[in-house]
């Protein structure tokens, strides 16, 4: 008997004790625990080469859309001469040549941008809120934005529509300056709650309040606006890429790159805030610092993208949850570039279809956003559900 009872018992074959109370041995149902989480690390370990090799795919794709957004439109291009237009600068049409360079380069680039910048922010925001249908637009900057706008246009009179629409380039200067204000002010309020705010949910309702009090000043202004300013202002809210030049591209990709810069170096935050507050700050974060540097990173890409390209709903919200399905993993050292490059992407789709190769017709951007954008959040929220059942 005391042979038997000195000989080693495999944990996993160890009979499960039961305590007086009922309980069970927790010590004694711990090892098939560890078995599947050795098992699941093992399994992530197979998978790591496949995504690695998801990013250079993403980015493959990227070019083609790219492309494919030169040479889709009005007038179709052929890919030959579109690729001759970006090695040589010219095509044998001078037509094709001026079509590429002068309009579809500036609004492809802009996409790129715009679906770069969503993409990374409605990453940072699902991240910090913990909550897979946050959003880009949730801290109130778009709201801030569409104010300064509506102050511009609905403000305006017949002689300052007139003066706008007479500017040119000016009045969309004026027009990106006054959302640029708009959002840039809506950025200092909600940065300097982040530093007093400790509660994420409550930064989280606040920004919803100051995004409905803002609505509803633009719906006042809205309602003793002239109709014809009205107009103006929901078609600046329909969103699009074809606004921004080629003088502004420049300061959008400065902003944007800047943004996602900063975004890279908050990775290994992200990664601890992912499995908590409490469990970053017993990790060495400094919750007060990166929850600054959070919300001021999406404040500065969403309000770049809001001011030179309107409110782009869906995208910022979509890309973070294609990334994650594509790439089977938390880790924000691949999530980062994953929904930088799948945003664009969306982004890029998005522009296509608004297009209509070979037809006049332009879609407003924000229905083909939300006809891609809402089926994935549908998904989201179908699967979360099933979680539950």
């Amino acid at each position: 008997m005391f042979q038997l009872a000195s000989k080693p018992v495999h944990p996993a074959a160890a009979p499960k004790r039961i305590w007086p109370d009922g309980k069970r041995d927790h010590r004694s149902s711990a090892a098939p625990g560890h078995r599947r989480a050795w098992g699941g690390a093992l399994a992530s370990r197979e998978f790591f080469g496949a995504r690695l090799v998801i990013l250079p795919a993403l980015a493959f794709l990227l070019g083609g859309l790219l492309l494919l957004s030169l040479a889709l439109g009005s007038a179709s291009i052929p890919l030959d001469q579109v690729v001759s237009v970006l090695l040589s600068g010219e095509a044998d049409k001078q037509a094709w040549t001026n079509i590429v360079l002068k309009f579809r380069l500036p609004r492809t680039g802009t996409a790129m941008l715009a679906g770069m910048a969503l993409g990374v922010s409605g990453l940072l925001m699902q991240t910090y809120f913990r909550n897979p249908l946050a959003e880009p637009f949730v801290l109130g900057v778009s709201a801030g934005a569409s104010l300064g706008v509506a102050l511009v246009v609905l403000t305006s009179g017949v002689a300052g529509g007139a003066l706008l629409a007479g500017l040119g380039l000016t009045g969309d200067l004026l027009l990106t300056g006054a959302a640029g204000l708009g959002a840039a002010v809506t950025m200092g309020l909600v940065s300097l709650a982040a530093l007093r705010i400790q509660n994420s949910v409550t930064l989280l309702i606040l920004g919803l309040m100051f995004g409905y009090l803002v609505a509803a000043l633009v719906s006042l202004l809205l309602y003793f606006a002239l109709p014809e300013r009205i107009q103006a202002y929901i078609n600046w809210t329909f969103g699009s890429f074809r606004g921004v030049t080629s003088e502004q591209t420049p300061i959008l990709a400065t902003v944007v790159l800047a943004g996602i810069l900063l975004s890279a170096a908050l990775v290994k935050p992200l990664n601890a805030l992912h499995l908590g507050e409490d469990c970053a700050r017993s990790l060495g974060v400094d919750l007060k610092r990166t929850r600054f540097g959070i919300v001021l990173v999406t404040a500065m890409l969403v309000s770049a993208v809001t001011a030179f390209c309107g409110p782009i709903a869906f995208i910022g919200i979509a890309a973070p949850h294609i990334s994650r399905g594509l790439l089977n993993s938390v880790d924000h050292r691949l999530l980062l570039p994953g929904a930088c490059l799948t945003g664009a992407c969306v982004a890029l789709c998005a522009s296509i279809i608004a297009e209509l190769p070979a037809n006049q017709l332009v879609l407003p951007l924000n229905v083909v956003t939300a006809l891609m954008g809402a089926p994935v959040v549908m998904l989201v929220v179908l699967r979360g559900a099933k979680g539950k059942l």
